[in-house]
């Protein structure tokens, strides 16, 4: 039976083809569909899924679930998995009983990303097994040949989609589910605790198995080599769509080598592609992982092919590939004229610059925050869709690094001018992800900051996720959720308060309250995401004949409601009611409509 699918819908059918037991995950752009996908379906097929707080403990709940025997499965983007790398180095030379995949999307372009980070470096780094698949088809099959994998070689496998894999749809032919395997439970072992004679001696056993995953990949058909004349292509992933697609466009024929299993390369089919062409074109998205091991192995059996691609600048090492990127690649290495590549007329997009939504509660907590700050109070930011403050009119992001580096790049510029005011933003669920040690670690060290944890009560950028704050699981079972104000106190912060961001005279005296006190404060703002409550609010209006014409509401909200007309400011059908403008308005011109 076929079904169209996406990307990433596929590999959480493979999941559920192969058995899965339990799932954890951290959202993220673009992997976020697999979990969404397969919480849809746990509760039937007697899987256990959470949302983890970050990629972490995300990894080291299916590293626990697979020590007991289970098949186990993580998914996160690909800079998630920076903070799942302490236990996922360290897993490899552990190991697994049940399967462990470990989902991992790269981002080239980056689309959503704040870097463009190639995963199967870190596969190589850590020596696990990493498989790149080309359609959701194959997404669908090597997620379930993963689990298999890693339970023939005792440990973690990467699987690693890139976005345009991730977010295509496909028919995909289904295969029959398999009912989660009764777990056979912990059994206790030495070899569960990595000492450090441990670890001597998994290194080498790590180190074999690399030899043994080749081999391995080396019967896999994900892997296969079409021969048609001296002159190659060796294609990764995605990239091998792209190459079938301009070869065809081109009207060139020429033998093409697709891998599937980037790290470790499945030496003997490659060795053979090389020995039968004289010239080879790499084609792979990101960094040179296939062409690198290329130009070793032909190194190492002294042959005289040439290998080109990054190396010589044939195919970029940065941004997505595409057809025309790929073709015109191809027809500079064959000596062709570059065609004239027709690109299809599309409708001109309209314009919509990066903007916080109508009625966001994080437009007036940055408004509040900058009505009492100090002229030259540094503003340090997250990742979330709060990152969009740093917009004009608001202005309210002077940095951001990565997930809950707010608090303590703040804390660490306090280090070099203590007498400067720093206030730290992060969202909610970044908070529970890795604020919360940052925010310890300034009361600790006494860092007098204001931290500013923007509780809109959702995981919001990545599509509405719920996170410890919340009181459901990803299984939509009731729960307990945390106070975030109540852990700060526990954290050791002596000024906490929480307020709604809505209600501005009170947002302005608790943030100028925080501002004032002497050692680290924190501000909850607190107030539902706009996209997902709907308050009943009255829109509202400008009643013309009171108007001073004086541009504050749209100076300095820059609410994409509000535009001018003339020298008339005129709220739009977007609005929500939530009255910051009013609230400015100096004429109280800014009323309901009745």
């Amino acid at each position: 039976m076929k079904k169209l699918l996406m990307g990433n819908e596929a590999i959480a059918r493979g999941a559920v083809e192969a058995g899965v037991k339990v799932a954890a995950a951290y959202p993220g752009t673009p992997s976020s569909e697999i979990f969404t996908t397969l919480s849809s379906m746990a509760k039937d097929r007697n899987i256990y899924v959470e949302w983890s707080v970050n990629e972490k403990v995300a990894l080291e709940v299916a590293a626990g679930a697979a020590y007991a025997g289970a098949r186990a499965m993580v998914t996160m983007k690909q800079v998630g998995l920076n903070v799942a790398a302490d236990p996922l180095m360290t897993l490899a030379y552990i190991g697994v009983k049940g399967g462990l995949v470990v989902v991992v999307a790269d981002d080239p372009g980056p689309h959503s990303s704040q870097n463009e980070q190639d995963t199967r470096k870190f596969a190589q780094l850590a020596k696990l097994p990493v498989l790149d698949p080309s359609t959701p088809q194959e997404a669908k099959d090597m997620t379930v040949t993963a689990f298999e994998i890693s339970e023939k070689l005792g440990m973690p496998v990467i699987l690693r989609p890139t976005t345009r894999t991730c977010h295509v749809c496909q028919d995909v032919t289904l295969g029959d589910e398999r009912e989660p395997l009764v777990p056979e439970g912990f059994v206790k072992d030495p070899r569960w605790v990595i000492f450090p004679s441990l670890a001597i001696k998994q290194h080498h056993w790590l180190n074999r198995q690399q030899e043994v995953a080749a081999d391995l990949f080396e019967k896999l058909n994900y892997n296969q080599a079409e021969y048609r004349d001296r002159v190659g292509i060796v294609a990764a992933g995605v990239s091998y769509n792209y190459v079938k697609e301009a070869l065809h466009m081109l009207g060139v024929k020429l033998s093409v080598l697709k891998i599937g299993t980037p790290y470790p390369l499945p030496n003997k089919l490659a060795l053979d592609f090389m020995q039968r062409h004289q010239r080879i074109l790499v084609v792979e998205e990101q960094e040179p992982v296939v062409e690198d091991q290329l130009i070793k192995l032909a190194y190492k059996h002294r042959l005289s092919v040439q290998l080109v691609g990054k190396e010589e600048n044939y195919i970029p090492r940065e941004g997505e590939l595409n057809v025309n990127k790929v073709a015109q690649a191809v027809a500079q290495f064959v000596g062709i004229e570059v065609p004239e590549i027709e690109e299809a007329e599309l409708p001109p997009l309209p314009v919509r610059p990066p903007v916080l939504c109508a009625g966001c509660p994080h437009r007036a907590s940055f408004y509040a925050f900058k009505q009492v700050a100090d002229k030259d109070a540094v503003f340090a930011g997250d990742i979330g869709c709060y990152t969009l403050g740093n917009m004009r009119p608001l202005n309210a992001v002077d940095t951001c690094l990565c997930m809950g580096a707010s608090v303590t790049i703040a804390s660490g510029l306090n280090r070099v001018e203590p007498g400067r005011q720093q206030i730290a933003f992060l969202g909610d669920s970044t908070f529970f992800h890795t604020g919360i040690s940052g925010l310890i670690n300034a009361v600790y060290n006494k860092a007098n900051i204001t931290l500013v944890v923007l509780d809109n009560r959702t995981t919001a950028m990545t599509g509405h996720q719920p996170h410890p704050g919340l009181e459901h699981t990803a299984m939509g079972e009731a729960t307990k959720g945390l106070d975030i104000a109540k852990i700060a106190e526990c954290c050791g912060a002596e000024f906490v308060q929480v307020v709604d961001p809505y209600r501005l005279k009170e947002a302005k005296a608790a943030a100028k309250a925080a501002l004032d006190y002497p050692g680290p404060s924190v501000v909850v703002m607190r107030r539902e995401c706009v996209a997902l409550v709907k308050d009943g609010n009255r829109p509202l209006h400008v009643n013309e004949e009171e108007c001073l014409e004086c541009g504050i509401c749209i100076d300095e909200l820059g609410c994409p409601a509000i535009f001018k007309r003339g020298n008339l400011p005129v709220i739009s059908n977007r609005c929500t009611g939530c009255g910051l403008c009013a609230q400015i308005c100096p004429a109280k011109a800014i009323q309901e409509v009745r």
